[in-house]
């Protein structure tokens, strides 16, 4: 029986994809391996793909020599979560105080793990999670 490996791309859907960039790479130190006037695709620890899309940009059918996307978008606020190393909790913390990013809530997770809660500039909750909460990590 086939079976899912694994999540490759999660998508984030921003008004301003200039300044949603910027916050992703700058402040969250992650890598560009894509960039188009509606997409930016980042490379998360070498195993997975976070895609920033223009809002509204990807409404039709996208017709590309390969085949085709069918249509995609996303109204409100989406919660995306990044695995990081427990040890590094603090740094995270400190980094996003730096960059003047409100931690809006922490978690410590029964089983194990701990997580801050913060907003990127489209109000998506971004998370950052230590190992322990989930059987897989």
């Amino acid at each position: 029986m086939p079976r899912l490996n694994r999540i490759i791309e999660t998508a984030l859907y921003v008004d301003d994809l200039a300044n949603a960039r910027e916050f992703y790479s700058d402040t969250l130190e992650l890598e560009v391996m894509f960039e188009s006037a509606t997409l930016v695709a980042f490379n998360v620890g070498g195993v997975s793909t976070l895609l920033l899309f223009k809002r509204g940009a990807s409404l039709q059918t996208q017709y590309l020599s390969g085949g085709e996307i069918p249509p995609h978008d996303a109204q409100g606020r989406i919660h995306v979560c990044f695995a990081i190393n427990a040890d590094e909790m603090q740094a995270w913390a400190d980094r996003l105080a730096k960059a003047s990013v409100a931690i809006e809530g922490r978690t410590e997770w029964p089983k194990g793990g701990s997580s801050v809660y913060f907003r990127d500039p489209d109000e998506n909750l971004v998370e950052l999670l230590t190992p322990g909460c989930w059987a897989i990590y």
